[in-house]
């Protein structure tokens, strides 16, 4: 596909743009209205490709939880494997749309490897994130960053309280939940990791404030993000922090989303969540 139609796409996700004025942009490039509505569904997710892990998986027990938080509670998934043996947790940090199924496999993949995953929903002091994915953008507008950050620092606190954690943390995200994790990384000096898959990176003078293990995840052709790396490197150096980053040439951005098809990048995603599964086996198991 084109990738000024892909690069388009992005803007629409992630700036305040209209669907109608993406919808004309969209069919200028395209060549006309007809064709522009027939890229969409390649463009747009399809929760039908979200379940790699079963909720009914034999070796995991899901469901929906609510945590405590400054003035009131966080809704969450709460997903771990059977057994009785402490084990690492996992704060899992959604993409700009909300806790969608997308997000909720990626927990479950998580538990699945061994981990309490807890998908936390930023949109849950609204109510809970909306069906509709413009209606949810626009309440990602209205989330106040101090106190959405302490609501997440709250769940990781949750998650350590659990009487099944071993006390170790992790977070991951991706997009919205990438630049979170990073965020998370240097307010919560208790989190043993932090994995950001193609976020926004911190601010240079806050970097030496990290105490955890961080992990970078890029797409090759995310010019948009890919700009912050080498400021946050060259911090991450000065600061002695250990960190990996890795990009993935001709991947784009949500290359891990594989309810995302245009940008999905199986062979990234697949190296990319190995990388993952091994720092945590280091650092939080």
């Amino acid at each position: 596909m084109d990738q000024r139609i892909i690069n388009l796409f992005d803007e629409y996700t992630h700036k305040p743009l209209s669907r109608d004025t993406f919808l004309k942009k969209l069919a200028k490039l395209a060549g006309g209205t007809s064709a522009a509505l027939a890229l969409l569904p390649l463009l747009e997710v399809s929760y039908a490709n979200a379940a790699t892990v079963s909720e009914q998986d034999q070796d995991i027990i899901a469901e929906d939880i609510t945590y405590p938080v400054e003035g009131g509670t966080m809704k969450g998934y709460l997903v771990r494997p059977k057994g009785t043996a402490k084990k690492g947790s996992v704060l899992v940090i959604h993409e700009n749309r909300g806790l969608n199924p997308h997000t909720k496999d990626v927990a479950r993949r998580v538990a699945k490897a061994g981990y309490t995953a807890l998908a936390a929903d930023a949109l849950g002091p609204f109510g809970g994130t909306p069906e509709n994915e413009d209606e949810a953008r626009a309440l990602f507008a209205k989330i106040d960053p101090a106190k959405n950050l302490d609501n997440f620092i709250k769940g990781l606190a949750y998650l350590r309280a659990r009487p099944e954690s071993n006390g170790k943390t992790a977070v991951v995200g991706f997009c919205w939940g990438g630049a979170l994790s990073n965020q998370l990384a240097v307010h919560d000096p208790k989190l043993n990791a932090a994995v950001a898959y193609y976020g926004r990176q911190p601010e240079q003078k806050d970097v030496a404030k990290i105490k955890a293990a961080v992990q970078l995840h890029y797409g090759g052709l995310d010019e948009r993000i890919n700009a912050g790396i080498p400021a946050y490197e060259e911090a991450l150096k000065a600061a002695g922090i250990k960190y990996e980053v890795y990009v993935y040439e001709g991947a784009q951005h949500a290359f891990l989303n594989d309810s995302a098809p245009t940008r999905y990048n199986p062979e990234a995603a697949k190296l990319a969540w190995s990388r993952t599964l091994d720092l945590f086996s280091k650092s939080i198991s």
